[in-house]
């Protein structure tokens, strides 16, 4: 679905990411992994095409979308949960939810998801109402996902979904994830620090490092890996 091929990213004179490629097979979930740096948020940045690509090529299902506008990236089916959740703060629940959706028409398949979302999140139901700078930061995480799953992704982009999240929170979100994958064949690219729980629920894996990939495989495997538990498993 998703194939990057000698992607180069470059931020003046630093070069962030150094010729990598990655593929994300369809209703797969894969996952990016490495210390901070490694250039994991900047190549999720660069798929969204808010971070232009200095060279090399992005396509998603075999069109090619390298340095495409936003808006159009959105349209195509890819939609992004950013680093930081980012989300309108003094917009009520309900309407982070429905700036999801802007570039939708269909008002049915838009009410449904609607529906999708707070069935997985409960809570947000709960809030609808409520201003999302209100939300606690387990909250806020649950809209982030939700209003980009609002946009109807075939492909879901997960910046840190976990971070400075309380850990029992973390584990309903992955859960989620999960469902999401399964049961509506979302795909997703998944970049996260915690990468003990990014590799038990990911398909495969990329380890960056200083904007190269060190290592990729299936995410079992890598778990199981000597270099990989030391670095980043803590073992």
């Amino acid at each position: 679905m998703l194939k990057i091929e000698n992607l180069n990213i470059n931020y003046g004179a630093i070069k962030a990411v150094k010729g990598i490629s990655i593929n994300v097979k369809e209703k797969s979930i894969v996952t990016l992994i490495g210390a901070n740096g490694a250039g994991k948020s900047t190549i999720i940045r660069t798929i969204s095409g808010i971070v232009k690509a200095t060279s090399g090529k992005i396509f998603f299902n075999e069109q090619d979308i390298t340095n495409a506008p936003p808006s159009k990236i959105v349209e195509l089916g890819i939609s992004q949960a950013p680093e930081g959740r980012l989300i309108f703060a003094n917009l009520s629940v309900l309407e982070n939810l429905e700036m999801g959706a802007f570039t939708r028409k269909d008002k049915d398949g838009i009410k449904n998801d609607l529906e999708l979302v707070y069935s997985l999140f409960p809570r947000l139901k709960e809030r609808s109402k409520q201003p999302g700078g209100t939300l606690s930061g387990g909250e806020q995480q649950m809209l982030a996902i939700s209003r980009a799953i609002m946009a109807k992704p075939k492909l879901l982009l997960l910046d840190e979904p976990s971070l400075g999240i309380a850990p029992i929170l973390v584990k309903n979100i992955f859960e989620k994830i999960i469902s999401l994958n399964k049961n509506s064949g979302i795909t997703i690219l998944l970049v996260e620090q915690n990468a003990n729980l990014a590799l038990s629920i990911a398909d495969y894996g990329y380890v960056l490092e200083t904007g190269n990939i060190k290592l990729e495989g299936a995410a079992g495997e890598l778990a199981k890996n000597e270099e990989v538990r030391k670095a980043y498993l803590g073992e």
